[in-house]
């Protein structure tokens, strides 16, 4: 099996990559200008006319678009082509607002099939193996993505989705599948029933668990590794820009792979909009250059990262980002303190004591913020005496509070008394506007 699947392409000299990147970006904003009314007004009103993008240095006198752009412009008032060329919609899964919507032509889920199949490569993914998805189907786009990429790496694929966890571990077993592809949380959650239910890491085959679609930890990659074993991929995509199969770390898991030649990246200073040097962290920017139905401009994704342009051992040449650790919007902030989910559970998972299952609770106490963090306990310690537990959440809370400069409350509660998640698991319960004056 070879290293890359498109080796010309993820191994492009710098100087050329640019070029291509440079051409591309050129016919995208003159064909978007030219057929979408929306980015077309937005370039007027920013000064700003196709023939002032020449190269990739030009891409910062665009203005950003952000998802309030899409909900704006619900259904497919960003859309490129005619409806008629469309031959898939996905949307997004947000709780609030209007979902954002987006358009594929055949061109693209092309595109995106050579993107995730470049990511399978990346984790050594062929036509040898099985592939189970228990990503979600459907408007979600993170089953097909996965589905397609697949395939058309000559994997045998099984499309399991979400949910019915027991069958899907009937189906590990019985099926002999040899990579796992969902996100991290339901990754634990896998290695809880299995648990529960007597079986055992060596009862399966799998070699390559391929997670996204949340952010997660170092620390709980290792605890997925050693609980599946299994080694663990990051995929990191966005339904507005593809789907997954925008970046995905290789098998020197150096930082993860950005598909160049489709997606240019940019990281700025999310309260300035200033582009910021490689090697500074901020929040992730991206451009399509290659999709037709819907290529954003300057995409503001909220997820926070670091790019690098620096080689990979692998021999891939295209820029790199760093595992995304929390998102711009999504973070709480207590008592003017960022507080990152990711920052609480990189504590937790070095305590054999619990489980990386919690719940953080944000409330407002006497107008001041208050945050207490309910962990479970891992059921060798249920039964414990008081005083143990009561220590262990000492504990907890010292190096927790030692990592966010804040105080907190600790909570340890009952074994599978957390509410599980089968998509993205959900952290926070922030309490605050009840008691907003």
């Amino acid at each position: 099996m070879s290293l890359y699947w498109n080796a010309r392409m993820e191994t492009l000299d710098r100087e050329e990559l640019r070029k291509i990147q440079g051409e591309r970006l050129k016919a995208t904003i003159k064909r978007v200008y030219e057929n979408v009314p929306y980015y077309a007004e937005k370039m007027r009103k920013a000064g700003v006319t196709p023939e002032d993008i020449n190269s990739v240095e030009d891409l910062r006198k665009l203005p950003f678009t952000t998802k309030a752009d899409l909900r704006d412009n619900y259904p497919f008032g960003t859309f490129a082509v005619p409806l008629n060329e469309v031959v898939r919609v996905h949307a997004s899964s947000g709780t609030t607002g209007k979902p954002t919507v987006v358009g594929y032509t055949k061109n693209d889920i092309q595109t995106w099939a050579e993107c995730v199949a470049r990511c399978l490569y990346c984790a050594g993914v062929g036509k040898d193996d099985i592939v189970h998805v228990a990503y979600g189907y459907g408007l979600f786009t993170g089953g097909l993505g996965l589905h397609y990429g697949a395939e058309m790496v000559g994997a045998t694929v099984i499309p399991v989705s979400g949910g019915n966890t027991a069958r899907q571990i009937q189906l590990l077993k019985d099926f002999g599948a040899t990579v796992l592809c969902c996100t991290p949380s339901y990754a634990l959650y896998i290695a809880d029933e299995m648990a529960s239910a007597g079986i055992k890491k060596e009862d399966l085959e799998l070699r390559v668990g391929i997670f996204g679609a949340e952010p997660w930890s170092e620390e709980m990659k290792a605890q997925i590794k050693q609980r599946l074993g299994l080694k663990a991929y990051d995929i990191y995509g966005l339904s507005e820009i593809l789907g997954p199969g925008v970046s995905m770390n290789c098998e020197c898991q150096n930082d993860l792979h950005i598909v160049s030649d489709h997606f240019i990246a940019e990281i700025i200073d999310p309260e300035t909009g200033e582009v910021l040097p490689d090697g500074e962290k901020g929040e992730l920017v991206f451009t399509c250059i290659t999709k037709e139905a819907l290529p954003l401009i300057r995409y503001r994704t909220r997820d926070l990262s670091v790019l690098t342009n620096e080689p990979c051992a692998c021999g891939r040449t295209g820029t790199r980002m760093k595992k995304v650790t929390g998102r711009s919007d999504d973070m709480i902030i207590i008592r003017g303190v960022n507080v990152f989910p990711s920052q609480i559970e990189s504590v937790l998972l070095k305590y054999s004591e619990v489980e990386p299952h919690y719940m953080i609770y944000v409330d407002r106490v006497n107008h001041l913020d208050v945050m207490e963090i309910h962990i479970e306990m891992n059921q060798s310690i249920f039964s414990d005496k008081i005083k143990n537990i009561e220590s262990i959440e000492r504990k907890i809370r010292h190096e927790i509070e030692s990592t966010l400069g804040i105080s907190t409350s600790i909570k340890l509660v009952e074994p599978k008394s957390i509410q599980r998640s089968e998509g993205k698991a959900k952290r926070v319960a922030d309490r605050r506007k009840i008691f907003n004056s």
